[in-house]
């Protein structure tokens, strides 16, 4: 499992940012309302800068900043909180100090941190303890559309289900395909709100031929 402890498993940021995105959208589709969502993507949140971030409603929450060399993760599990910051982020690029030290990463907290340069090499600082709640955070990001369909479907219960279709379209996704009418109406049959959906996609940067 990704973790701080095994943070080399992470995928290259490149990678990273693909699959934050196709998470994005697989959450735009079966959440039609933002506010209900799980994981989001800004690809517009500040310039050359894009951020994928998650929340759980409980406390729990997750930005990752994607410059154009490099890619910092900012993890909140609350049940961990506090943890002693200087630690965490001891050797930290100068680069990532806004981002780190400023908001809304200031507010949310930190448990643990992660960074990629343009070598693409993961790093840490030097935490006290590897029980940070990073495992359960990062486990989402280890390229596998089965990791996000066992997610989806314990999280959204009824809201979601899985099929081989429903697999196949979440992989097509991951893999970047473009999004089309019929590959959204297989994972959410009862999808209504398009021209949201086209903002949405907008907004994360990912291609498509909605009708």
């Amino acid at each position: 499992m990704i973790s701080t402890s095994n943070y080399s498993a992470l995928p290259d940021r490149n990678r990273l940012r693909n699959i934050c995105k196709s998470i994005a959208v697989i959450e735009a589709i079966i959440a039609e309302d933002w506010n209900d969502r799980y994981y989001t993507y800004n690809s517009k949140w500040a310039k050359n800068k894009e951020v994928a971030s998650m929340r759980d409603g409980s406390g729990d929450e997750m930005l990752v900043l994607f410059t154009a060399d490099g890619c910092v993760i900012n993890g909140l599990a609350h049940e961990f909180y506090p943890k002693d910051k200087a630690k965490l982020t001891q050797g930290l690029p100068g680069i990532y100090n806004e981002f780190m030290f400023g908001e809304p990463v200031q507010t949310i907290g930190t448990t643990f941190c992660i960074w990629a340069n343009s070598d693409g090499a993961w790093q840490i600082g030097q935490p006290e303890s590897f029980a940070d709640g990073s495992e359960g955070l990062l486990g989402i990001f280890d390229g596998q559309p089965e990791t996000y369909i066992d997610w989806a479907t314990d999280y959204y219960e009824d809201d979601f289900e899985a099929n081989e279709d429903v697999l196949k379209t979440i992989t097509d996704i991951y893999q970047g395909h473009t999004l089309t009418t019929a590959m959204v109406l297989t994972i959410n049959k009862e999808f209504d709100h398009w021209e949201q959906l086209k903002e949405d996609l907008e907004e994360i940067d990912y291609p498509n031929e909605l009708e």
